[in-house]
């Protein structure tokens, strides 16, 4: 389970707000804002303090997130968020690790690190800002758009089939998948809550409307009026029907936990963690002299 150490006095909204004014660049109605609101009142809720959080993100409109949040951040190259996060997590176990991508920046440039990060269940947060389409590099067609969409790389309409994050989640092995909507900021927050609460890789994909360049269909109201709350009629140990409902799209769509089961992470069967779990492999000594290590790095390199 993620490590969650109550701060010495209560964490409030303002302990997020960053210290420097940041002139935020979304656009006005932009999703992410509800993402960003649900993610402070999450980490809130759960009284977890800034500096034992991290964020990590690639490229994209909501990838500035980091930007607008005051806890340790780190923004990296376009798909890179997921090897990044994992790689932070392990060497720093105490931490409460998040990575925040697009559909673009995560399902596609980083697809191959998302499908490797599910199945080895690292203990981290993956919250995917899903508005199928570019948004930042103005509406070009992402790996969730739907087919028949237009943009500037499909003017004739998009011919690929979409990637459906549930689905493929479920099939490579995710521990926690979950979907929310950047219009229902508290279901949105207790969903994040649970996703970071839970032992191993969690993924929340985030209905987000684009209210600049994807704003034919999929806007507030249209979802509005088709999502549904999985919690009423699905049990999330079920994961072939979970794999049912992951299908849903149209009249109805579902949002909730679709599957949640424990399974060992990566994190309790690292040898070097787990020989001084205690202490962060980032904060132990070399296990070797400055000399021997950098003859080491000069060999390698």
């Amino acid at each position: 389970m993620t490590t969650v150490t109550p701060a010495p006095s209560p964490v409030t909204l303002n302990d997020y707000k960053p210290l420097f004014a940041e002139e935020n660049t979304w656009c006005a109605g932009c999703g992410d804002f509800g993402i960003l609101a649900a993610l402070q009142q999450a980490l809130v809720q759960l009284e977890i303090a800034p500096h034992r959080v991290m964020v990590v993100s690639g490229i994209g409109c909501g990838s500035k997130l980091p930007d607008y949040i005051r806890c340790n951040g780190w923004q990296t190259l376009h798909g890179r968020a997921l090897p990044v996060a994992q790689g932070f997590r392990l060497v720093q176990h105490h931490m409460t690790v998040l990575a925040v991508t697009g559909d673009g920046d995560g399902l596609g440039e980083g697809g191959n690190h998302w499908i490797h990060a599910m199945r080895r269940n690292v203990n981290l947060t993956h919250l995917v800002e899903n508005n199928q389409t570019y948004g930042l590099t103005k509406g070009q067609t992402s790996p969730t758009s739907d087919p028949g969409y237009i943009s500037s790389t499909t003017p004739e309409g998009n011919v690929e089939f979409a990637i459906n994050p549930i689905s493929v989640a479920l099939a490579a092995g995710a521990t926690f998948v979950a979907r929310g909507f950047s219009g229902s900021v508290k279901p949105l927050r207790d969903l994040i809550a649970m996703a970071i609460q839970h032992p191993g890789y969690a993924i929340v994909d985030i209905l987000q409307p684009c209210v600049t360049w994807n704003r034919v269909e999929y806007t507030y109201k249209w979802f509005k009026q088709r999502v549904y709350d999985l919690a009423e009629e699905h049990d999330p140990a079920d994961r072939t029907e979970a794999f049912r409902r992951s299908l849903e799209w149209g009249d109805r769509i579902p949002l909730g936990v679709f599957y949640r089961e424990e399974r060992d992470t990566l994190d309790a069967q690292t040898t070097a963690i787990q020989m001084e779990p205690e202490r962060p492999v980032a904060l132990r000594e070399l296990p070797v002299s400055r000399e021997q290590f950098e003859a080491l790095k000069t060999k390698l390199t």
